[in-house]
């Protein structure tokens, strides 16, 4: 499969009290069309702002640098403000973790659903498109999995379930077929049963739409069993990138390793016993370490990890580490 978004080196400064900051540090990210990616990150690694990145929610403050940012045939960063808009509106959409914050609640549902019909859908008479935008905002609501519409669209967006609001959100998203959906932790706080569901709907979107879907998550347990590769993020940084089987099953990176055990230990443990963590916390935006961010928390740091490590290749696994994982195996 051919990439259709292609980043390589994306790097993102912000003016703070402590002098310029890199936010995002010569990131990189490739996703196929059709493939479900999804990107792992603590709290504040910098994985929603690669989404604003992409889909040009930039602020002017940000001064945005990239050896590459291409989605299809276009250069994103070379487009003007208006282009940019015409491409991302055209070929991307984006659903967020609380459907209550963009959904507007002095509004109902069908009429919010009804807006987001592509004008180009909307064929004969002009007196009956309002009756056409009805027939396709409920057809959207089935696709996602809801069947009572009539209810729906006569609600507003505090009267439903929280599933069911982002479900709406979902075909709100893809009312104008996007090639790329890009779902910032659309499943936070909500019950196993509902986040299932949710999952399930994307994977079916993408499957029978040949829909691209990058899925962000802080979560390793919170990944849609469909998700083909994986890349996990800190403080800005890319750790390791590859298939999601083989990350999950041998990890070259530290970080990857330490999430792996922290999400999936064995709970049938003694009282008091200590749980798998990495020591430290995450550091601010003043106080970033130089060299590989990881570093002051790192199990395996040394001298060498004050300069940041390049990003090596073995097969389709890609990592940023001195000291991987796989050395450490292949000297024993």
């Amino acid at each position: 499969m051919s990439n259709i978004l292609d980043i390589r080196n994306l790097t993102i400064e912000l003016e703070t009290s402590a002098g310029v900051v890199k936010v995002l540090d010569k990131l990189s990210l490739q996703l196929a069309e059709g493939e479900i990616h999804t990107l792992v990150g603590e709290s504040g690694s910098g994985k929603s702002l690669l989404a604003k990145a992409i889909m040009g929610f930039i602020n002017p403050r940000w001064k945005i640098t990239a050896d590459r940012l291409w989605w299809r045939h276009y250069d994103l960063l070379a487009l003007n403000p208006v282009q940019r808009r015409l491409v991302t509106g055209r070929d991307m959409a984006m659903i967020f973790q609380n459907p209550g914050s963009y959904l507007d609640p002095n509004t109902k549902v069908g009429e919010q659903l009804r807006e987001t019909i592509p004008q180009s859908e909307l064929k004969g008479i002009y007196l009956r498109r309002k009756a056409t935008r009805t027939v396709r905002a409920e057809r959207l609501l089935h696709r996602v999995g809801i069947k009572d519409t009539a209810k729906v669209m006569n609600s507003y967006p505090q009267q439903l379930s929280e599933g069911i609001a982002q479900k709406v959100s979902i075909a709100m998203a893809i009312a104008h077929n996007p090639k790329l959906l890009i779902a910032d932790e659309p499943t936070t706080a909500m019950e196993p049963n509902t986040r299932n569901q949710i999952y399930r709907l994307l994977a079916k979107l993408s499957a029978s739409q040949g829909m691209s879907i990058l899925m962000i998550t802080q979560d390793l347990t919170a990944i849609i069993p469909e998700t083909q590769r994986m890349s996990l993020v800190y403080c800005g940084q890319l750790m390791e990138t590859g298939p999601t089987e083989k990350l999950m099953s041998e990890p070259f990176h530290p970080y990857t390793d330490a999430m792996l055990k922290m999400s999936f230990f064995n709970q049938d443990v003694a009282p008091k016993t200590r749980l798998p963590t990495l020591t430290g916390a995450i550091p601010t935006l003043q106080h970033m370490p130089i060299g590989c961010r990881l570093g002051p928390r790192c199990p395996n740091a040394r001298r060498a990890c004050i300069h940041q490590p390049r990003l090596s290749k073995v097969k389709q696994h890609q990592f940023a580490c001195h000291f991987p994982l796989i050395e450490i195996v292949h000297h024993d």
